[in-house]
């Protein structure tokens, strides 16, 4: 018997071992496992570029796991009359191995298994974790489909676009900036939806402007309509691009709705908006990745709201990803 990989964590890090709704597993080290899969969920248990509340280490479990129906592999869509699970080829590879106290490390892991999914002709869904990730996870999308020729819709309270975090270039309010200046993303190709509150810093938002950065502040949202902001978005990122990375920070929400992040700003959208944006991202999008972050189950309220949210966010990309195939 062969001793354990050290750079893999298992199929799951933190508690029982289960994957997404019941859909079969996936090794990422055995390309057979892959073949031919449509869509394949990699967890990313990761906190350790968290700023304030922690806890999004245990994120990729709840998102999995959280439901009210069996984990049977099948969800129909009432609205789009597709079943997801069962129409598309979905597997679970389980959690990459990150230690909050070895960030780089971590990251490295992550972007090699996102790019793995990506290589393999499948699109990465990443169940995060803090939005340090985004790092990695664009950056192993676009090693495969070019860099800079992925656009990248986000969706978040906050744009994660300063330059360092508390003293480091890695953190989870750097992840934009990183992802322009390393040239994976950019600028003129990133959508941003939800902003809100108290910062970023006006040296910072000359930044984003400089590099091109669209940004759709919650007053822009409200006075114009979720709608008419998502089409101007969808013309930008399907623009001189091959492909479209979706990130969605749960903290897009108002926390009255999903009260479980570490960094919660009031006055954001309704879980209803959020699905229904996402469910439009999937069936209007060419999408070659995502990524469902900051879920911190530790302060989600009573009945696991935010959970139930974030596992919904999925469901809902991977069942406009079906229904937009089906229609060729």
């Amino acid at each position: 018997m062969s001793p354990p990989d050290p750079e893999r964590a298992g199929f799951t890090m933190y508690g029982p071992e289960f994957t997404f709704l019941g859909v079969p597993r996936a090794d990422l080290e055995d390309p057979a496992s892959l073949e031919g899969a449509d869509v394949v969920i990699v967890g990313a248990p990761f906190d350790g570029g968290t700023s304030h509340r922690p806890g999004t280490r245990f994120g990729p479990s709840a998102i999995r796991g959280t439901d009210y129906l069996g984990h049977d592999g099948s969800r129909p869509s009432l609205a789009l009359g597709v079943d997801a699970l069962r129409d598309l080829k979905v597997v679970d590879a389980g959690d990459v191995l990150m230690l909050a106290g070895e960030i780089e490390p971590a990251l490295e892991r992550l972007e090699r298994a996102v790019h793995t999914v990506a290589a393999a002709g499948a699109v990465p869904v990443v169940l995060g974790g803090d939005h340090t990730i985004a790092l990695p996870d664009v950056t192993g999308v676009a090693r495969q489909h070019g860099l800079g020729r992925v656009s990248v819709v986000h969706f978040d309270a906050h744009a994660d676009t300063a330059d360092t975090h508390f003293g480091s270039l890695l953190g989870h309010g750097t992840p934009m900036r990183r992802l322009i200046e390393s040239g994976a993303a950019r600028g003129d190709r990133f959508l941003q939806l939800g902003l809100r509150g108290y910062w970023p810093p006006p040296d910072v938002l000359a930044w984003m402007a400089e590099r091109g950065m669209r940004s759709f502040e919650m007053t822009e949202i409200v006075r114009r309509g979720l709608d008419a902001c998502l089409s101007e978005a969808f013309a930008i990122a399907t623009d001189d691009c091959d492909g479209v990375f979706l990130s969605v920070d749960v903290d897009v929400v108002d926390p009255g709705m999903a009260p479980g992040t570490g960094t919660p700003e009031p006055g954001g959208l309704t879980a209803r908006e959020l699905l229904d944006a996402v469910r439009r991202c999937a069936l209007e999008l060419p999408l070659v990745g995502m990524d469902v972050v900051e879920l911190s189950p530790a302060y989600d309220g009573p009945g696991q709201v935010t959970a139930f949210l974030a596992n919904r966010v999925v469901l809902e990309a991977l069942s406009g990803i079906a229904r937009r195939r089906a229609a060729g």
